[in-house]
């Protein structure tokens, strides 16, 4: 009996016990299993995974809590990491946009910090000031441009928000002109953040407005001057023809050499003034389709005898057809094979011994373009080279300084352009001229009003 009062005490016991350890379980299960969820949770969260939620039993306790506050945690972390990312895409955007446009437009842009270090470089100041985009941020501008830096020094130091000045400076071979405005540039609370520098270039703006300039000089002159010729030398004639029978024997010759030097440098004047009446009304191109190769070679034929053995010629044989004025192109061609002969006669001069002269002449015709090139092995261009072509600006000791303009002038009208540039292989100078093979409006005066124009000078020089 008392073994097996034993056995059911133990039985009992072993029931007992068992039934608690499963309660134990069942307890620390309900407690672990959220802490788990949550655990879990907490390394999706970590790997970025925001959609995550854990169960939120309605138990009351601090469970049930602690799982709705880890959701809204959750919730607004989802929330915040979108509206970066909208944000940071917006800004990229922007800056994207801004880089575009800054890369796009035809200003040269630069920006700088406080201290004056270059932080941005667009495309355009590349290119116009030869900067390297790597190699020259977090430079001074003064060492980068130092043409800038009278420009920044005066803005530095002075209580303006903006600057502006033109600026000449050298780059490969070539004096420009820019524009530069500099301006300061402030953030929200109005302290300094840096500089802005904003420049164009004005190179062929400036050109443009001296040639008009000169074009309207020389209508005044010719109106002014062209009056009054004509009665100057008639008067010298006359005085000639009736004091000269009444002079002394020994006065003659000094009456006649008086009157010589009259009519001599009323002459000259004529000449200078038929130059700038030329010069001032271009007239308009008579155009028709023309063989440029033929036009070439009857060009290069006249000027053979005075070029010599140093011209060699590189014409295509089948015809070249342009739509032109011929007489015009003629002049032009004519023009700058003088200038090359001239250049390699002031060079051989002052060449070393077994030196010779070179001129070659190159027709090169494609689809939509035909492009002729005048080189020679003369002294080369100078280093200023941006009014080559500026109206009495020349450097030959008895030229007027009108041939180019006049040559830029016909090329123009045409729809061309005329480049000079330095020879590739030895010391020289290479004129190109670019036409294109079609008619090109180029401006939209008509030859009505050109031929009014020219009546009204003709009329007001005529006596």
């Amino acid at each position: 009996v008392l073994f097996e009062f034993s056995l059911v005490y133990l039985g009992f016991a072993l029931l007992l016990v068992a039934a608690a350890i499963w309660m134990g379980l069942w307890f620390a299960s309900r407690l672990s299993r959220p802490i788990g969820a949550l655990a879990l949770a907490s390394e999706r969260v970590g790997r970025g995974d925001l959609d995550v939620q854990v169960p939120e039993p309605d138990t009351g306790d601090e469970i049930q809590t602690l799982g709705e506050s880890f959701n809204r945690m959750t919730r607004q972390l989802k929330a915040q990491r979108q509206e970066l990312v909208d944000s940071y895409r917006a800004s990229d955007d922007q800056r994207r946009l801004f880089d575009n446009v800054l890369t796009s437009v035809t200003s040269g842009v630069i920006g700088l910090d406080a201290a004056g270090e270059i932080d941005f470089v667009n495309r355009s100041a590349t290119r116009l000031l030869g900067l390297d985009p790597g190699g020259d941020i977090d430079a001074l501008l003064s060492e980068a441009v130092p043409e800038f830096a009278p420009l920044f020094d005066r803005l530095s130091a002075s209580v303006a928000e903006a600057v502006q000045d033109e600026v000449r400076l050298a780059r490969e071979g070539r004096i420009e002109s820019l524009l530069v405005r500099m301006a300061v540039r402030r953030g929200a609370d109005g302290n300094l953040e840096g500089y802005v520098v904003a420049f164009d270039d004005v190179t062929e703006l400036v050109s443009a407005q001296r040639m008009a300039a000169w074009g309207d000089v020389a209508r005044r002159v010719a109106h002014e001057i062209k009056n009054p010729l004509t009665p100057i030398q008639l008067s010298a004639e006359r005085l000639r023809r009736k004091f000269t029978p009444l002079a002394a024997p020994e006065d003659k010759a000094a009456l006649d050499q008086y009157v010589e030097v009259i009519i001599r440098q009323t002459s000259d004047l004529r000449r200078i003034v038929d130059e700038f009446s030329r010069f001032a009304r271009m007239p308009e191109p008579d155009r028709a389709e023309t063989d440029l190769a033929a036009l070439l070679r009857e060009v290069v034929l006249l000027q053979q005898d005075a070029l010599g053995g140093a011209l060699e010629v590189s014409i295509p044989d089948q015809p070249v057809v342009v739509d032109c004025d011929p007489g015009m192109l003629r002049q032009a061609l004519t023009n700058l094979l003088k200038n090359a002969g001239e250049a390699v006669e002031e060079r051989a001069t002052t060449a070393p011994r077994g030196w010779t002269a070179h001129i070659a002449v190159t027709l090169r015709a494609d689809a939509d373009m035909v492009a002729i090139a005048i080189a020679d092995n003369g002294p080369g261009l100078p280093a200023d080279r941006s009014r080559l072509f500026e109206p009495y600006v020349t450097l030959k000791a008895q030229g007027t300084g009108l041939g180019l303009p006049i040559v830029k002038k016909i090329v123009e009208e045409h729809g061309g352009s005329l480049s000079l540039t330095d020879a590739p292989d030895h010391p020289g100078a290479v004129a190109e001229i670019r036409l294109p093979r079609e008619r090109h409006p180029v401006r939209g005066t008509g030859r009505k009003g050109r031929d009014k124009e020219t009546r009204e000078t003709d009329e007001a020089g005529t006596i």
